[in-house]
């Protein structure tokens, strides 16, 4: 088989110079045709549109051509021609190819459709599907268009560690990473592990936020954001729970509530934007196969001003909802915390656009969040999009030394654990603000799945760490 460079088939598609000698390289969709003539649907992943393989069964070996099945890689020569066919501006006409690797019947991908549940379970084959090659181009997209937005506004990529011995959220849900012998795991005089025979000398963990060491180094840098993955031992098998997944953590020396509401917005609606700029044929599939309103919605988030309101404006209108007959499934009162249905309908019912709700009681949020001068709300933002709900979390953060140890004595929070962040109020503290989005959930929204484990490759759930 004669050498050409390959193509891939997302540049293929718009070429123009019919005649040319082309090659082409990827994995069979599709195979029908006449006695005479096959038409081969190819996909290489760069693209969620197939080639077509014209081939003049005449010119091969039968035995080559029993070997073309659903599954199989083929190298392709042809000649590139204009397709008469629609929704395609070219197609190949075959004169040499070459199977790269077979595939038999047992393949589970076959023609018929496929429910994202079973595709779940072979996880190791669903990005050849194409609602999971859409999934997982858009997913990069999205990381290119969150490091693109920060980079353009000056702030600093900053790496903070996946071993810790702090929780950040206080929650306790931690996976602990440890060396010791599991089975002769050794104790001190008081009968406690002695983790002093551990690789750290400590008890130490995966993190569940990079929010901490992110906000010394927004004190030094002053605009920094952190892109990684964060581990959450929670024993929820919801479709919004993951125990692996990424979070995107800006912090910024000198913001305030405002400025990081605005921030949020801002960010969010460019990820968006950038979405239906460059993954428009991705998202045009999503919209016809997966939901009918992803575009519109999608639209309606970068054309919309965000509605901004306090907590405790949130919850009345939520008491009147119940007063009006509509039924939550939790109650709603004031210093609840807000569920996924009561955000929803805040959105989706009453506003009809995404929400930015402000000033939660303290004693719903973290400790790190700044004191309003009522003394019982904190300076916290939650903003709310349709059908996910919460979808960014933040806050201004408390600058006080006095007061932010204060909180950290009266949640019980291990001093000796915290020292080095108190530092940071200790020596020249400013003000800052930052918050955290789940790059899972954006995903969710841009894509329009309903399950936060397809838009992950590999979901890492309670009992699932396959692969």
């Amino acid at each position: 088989m004669e050498k050409i460079s390959r193509t891939k088939i997302v540049d293929l598609l718009k070429r123009t110079d019919f005649g040319a000698q082309v090659n082409v390289k990827g994995w069979v969709r599709t195979r029908r045709g006449s006695k005479k003539v096959n038409f081969i649907a190819l996909n290489d992943g760069s693209t969620i549109n197939n080639v077509q393989l014209v081939i003049d069964l005449a010119n091969f070996d039968e035995e080559l051509l029993k070997a073309i099945t659903t599954g199989a890689c083929l190298s392709v020569n042809g000649t590139l021609t204009e397709s008469m066919g629609a929704g395609q501006n070219a197609e190949v006409q075959v004169t040499d190819l070459e199977v790269l690797g077979g595939c038999d019947n047992t393949y589970p991908l076959q023609k018929k459709g496929h429910s994202l549940e079973f595709l779940r379970e072979i996880a190791h084959l669903r990005p050849r599907t194409n609602t999971f090659g859409a999934v997982y181009r858009i997913r990069h997209n999205m990381a290119y268009a969150i490091h693109k937005f920060f980079h353009d506004k000056g702030f600093f990529y900053f790496h903070t560690p996946l071993i810790t011995a702090s929780d950040a959220e206080g929650a306790g849900e931690m996976f602990q990473v440890t060396t010791l012998d599991l089975n002769n795991v050794p104790k001190t005089k008081e009968g406690d592990v002695d983790y002093s025979e551990d690789f750290f000398g400590k008890e130490a963990n995966l993190t569940v936020s990079g929010q901490l060491e992110g906000e010394l180094a927004a004190t030094a840098l002053g605009s920094i954001y952190t892109f990684g993955p964060t581990f959450r031992a929670e024993n929820s098998n919801t479709p919004r729970h993951l125990a692996e997944f990424w979070m995107i953590e800006p912090e910024v020396a000198f913001n305030d509530l405002l400025d990081n509401m605005d921030l949020a917005e801002e960010f969010i609606k460019y990820c968006i934007k950038w979405a239906l700029d460059n993954c428009a044929d991705d998202i045009k599939f999503l919209n016809e196969h997966i939901d009918k309103e992803l575009i519109n919605r999608l639209e309606s988030v970068v054309r919309e001003d965000f509605k901004r309101l306090t907590y405790t404006e949130g919850v009345k209108i939520l008491e009147e909802a119940v007063a009006n007959g509509h039924k939550f499934e939790f109650p709603i009162f004031w210093g609840a915390d807000l569920a996924s249905e009561h955000e929803r309908y805040l959105v989706e019912n009453h506003f009809k656009r995404p929400v930015i709700l402000i000033d939660y009681p303290k004693e719903i949020k973290a400790f790190y969040m700044k004191l309003n001068e009522d003394n019982k709300t904190v300076k916290a933002m939650d903003v709310l999009f349709p059908k996910i709900g919460e979808i960014i979390g933040g806050s201004e953060r408390e600058a006080d030394y006095d007061v932010l140890k204060g909180r950290i004595e009266a949640l019980g929070i291990p001093m000796k654990d915290m020292w080095w962040y108190l530092e940071t109020r200790k020596y020249g503290t400013c003000p800052h603000a930052g918050f955290g989005l789940g790059f899972e959930r954006l995903l969710l929204f841009v894509t329009g799945m309903a399950n936060i484990r397809d838009v992950i490759p590999f979901p890492r759930t309670p009992n699932n760490a396959n692969y």
